[in-house]
C-alpha cells in the first residue's frame, strides 16, 4: 500500500524525524541547571555509573537532559514541578527559593538544582495574551 506525501510527513513527525521535531506545544517558562557537587566518598568519576564528575552541568526546560541519569531525574522532577507552580524549595530543605541539593537514588552523587524564570515570567508576566 502506497503512502501519500502527507501521510509520510505525518509518520516522520510522529516519530520525531524531519521537519517539526523540535516544535513544542508551548514555550517553556523555566530553565533548570543541574550541577554535580560530589561523587561518592572519594569524589571520583569511577564511583558514578555514568562517570559523572564534580562540576558537570546539565540544563533543561522540561524533559530529562541529554546524558543525564534518568533514575536521578525521577528524584529531581518533583522539585522542578514545585518551582514551575510557584512553590518554595526551602520548604523541602532547599538552600533558596529555587535551589535545592538532591542525593541520587544510589546515594552516590549530590546534585544542585537551580531554577531560572524565562520571559515572560522573568518580568512577572504570564503566557496569557
Amino acid at each position: 500500500m502506497a503512502c501519500s506525501e502527507g501521510d509520510l510527513l505525518f509518520q516522520q513527525n510522529k516519530a520525531g524525524i524531519g521537519e517539526g521535531q523540535d516544535e513544542k506545544w508551548y514555550p517553556g517558562n523555566w530553565r533548570f541547571r543541574i550541577v554535580v557537587l560530589r561523587v561518592g566518598k572519594e569524589n571520583r568519576a569511577e564511583e558514578s555509573r555514568l562517570g559523572l564528575e564534580p562540576g558537570d552541568t546539565f540544563e533543561c526546560t522540561y524533559g530529562c537532559p541529554a546524558d543525564f541519569c534518568p533514575t536521578s531525574f525521577i528524584k529531581i522532577f518533583p522539585a522542578l514541578e514545585v518551582v514551575r507552580c510557584g512553590g518554595d524549595l526551602r520548604s523541602l530543605g532547599g538552600t533558596g527559593l529555587q535551589e535545592i541539593e538532591v542525593l541520587c537514588p544510589d546515594g552516590v552523587v549530590i546534585f544542585r538544582l537551580t531554577g531560572e524564570a524565562l520571559a515572560p515570567y522573568a518580568e512577572g508576566g504570564t503566557l496569557e495574551k
